[in-house]
């Protein structure tokens, strides 16, 4: 047995000489093997441990563990050493300024709609306005009839609906032609919650309507608002609006003017003009709120009035940044949306 012992210790030593003879890391593995591989010194030791007598295998066994645990340790004291110099190596060949600014990440910017949208919400904010969503497909109710549109009515064909089909094949669904539903969805959840008056809401978002042109496209933006209360007049409307045409464009000079109109959901309606490069421009419409529209939601038309007016968003839009085709905002061209960014 004293002579086992004294074999496997000089493994130690030689293991040591091998290890520090390597250049690299795949040499070191080859010599490994050696000592620690499948039919290396100190497994076929191991192996040896199954002829020795119950007595002799304890202190075999152990004598085996104290060589292989001194070789693993040289092993990995070399593998540490050449893994260092490699590092030392390939930090020495490589150049690195570390002046140089750093890459960084590409910025993106908003559309010019959404920039438009985001101003318009921020300046009727500031006069006490809030934002109110709902749904892109709407019932025929809510869409048409609540608004005073019912069946058959003229003002029907005027929107050239996107309808939707449902299950029983009816089509009591569309894609909203304006964001007015949201209005009427607003005051039933008004009247429902017992909400304080006034209500003063704007409603922007998505509209669709089957047309497509330079000025117009079958997927577009609006922004309506609606202000009840029991005092509310034209004048208010007039001022409201012309306050924020001001603001928005930043010209203290551009004044607004009504002419009369018709809409199902206003009593009385008008279009709305601002004066533009010596002339004047439409804009968009407005009224004040019909009766029916009042009574589809539960307000008492003998108490309070309200006004409301819709504006295109990519009418806006264009003005604002002089593009004089609503197309190029929906052609993903990146030379043209770049403009806007920011």
């Amino acid at each position: 047995m004293q002579n086992t012992n004294t074999s496997l210790s000089s493994l130690i030593p030689e293991a040591e000489r091998d290890f520090a003879a390597c250049a690299n890391i795949n040499d070191l593995e080859q010599a490994k093997a050696k000592y620690l591989g499948k039919s290396g010194a100190l497994t076929e030791a191991m192996k040896g441990l199954g002829k020795l007598s119950n007595e002799e295998r304890p202190a075999a066994g152990a004598a085996i563990n104290v060589v292989k645990q001194a070789v693993e340790a040289a092993l990995k004291v070399r593998r540490d050493a050449i893994l260092l110099a490699e590092q030392e190596k390939q930090l020495a060949g490589e150049s690195l300024d570390v002046t140089l600014p750093a890459r960084g990440q590409g910025k993106g910017g908003l559309h010019p709609v959404s920039l438009t949208l985001a101003r318009v919400e921020s300046l009727f904010h500031s006069i006490g306005f809030d934002v109110a969503e709902g749904p892109e497909i709407e019932s025929d109710f809510y869409n048409f009839t609540a608004l005073n549109i019912p069946d058959n009515h003229p003002a029907r064909a005027m929107h050239d609906t996107f309808y939707v089909d449902a299950a029983d094949g009816s089509l009591d669904y569309v894609l909203r032609t304006h964001t007015s539903p949201v209005q009427v969805h607003y005051m039933q959840d008004a009247m429902k919650n017992k909400t304080d008056m006034p209500l003063k809401i704007i409603a922007p978002g998505r509209v669709y309507r089957v047309d497509s042109d330079a000025t117009h496209s079958p997927m577009f933006h609006q922004v309506e608002g609606l202000w009840v209360d029991q005092n509310i007049s034209f004048a208010n409307l007039k001022g409201v609006v012309q306050d924020f045409l001001q603001r928005f464009f930043e010209r203290d000079d551009l004044q607004v003017r009504f002419r009369p109109s018709f809409f199902p959901f206003t009593e009385p309606s008008a279009e709305m003009d601002m004066s533009w490069n010596g002339g004047w421009l439409e804009i968009g419409g407005c009224g004040m709120v019909h009766p029916e529209v009042f009574k589809h939601v539960g307000i008492d038309a003998e108490k309070y009035r309200g006004f409301a007016f819709g504006l295109g968003i990519e009418r806006l839009t264009m003005l604002r940044y002089g593009v004089n085709d609503l197309r190029h905002f929906f052609n993903n061209d990146l030379r043209f949306l770049q403009q806007f960014g920011r």
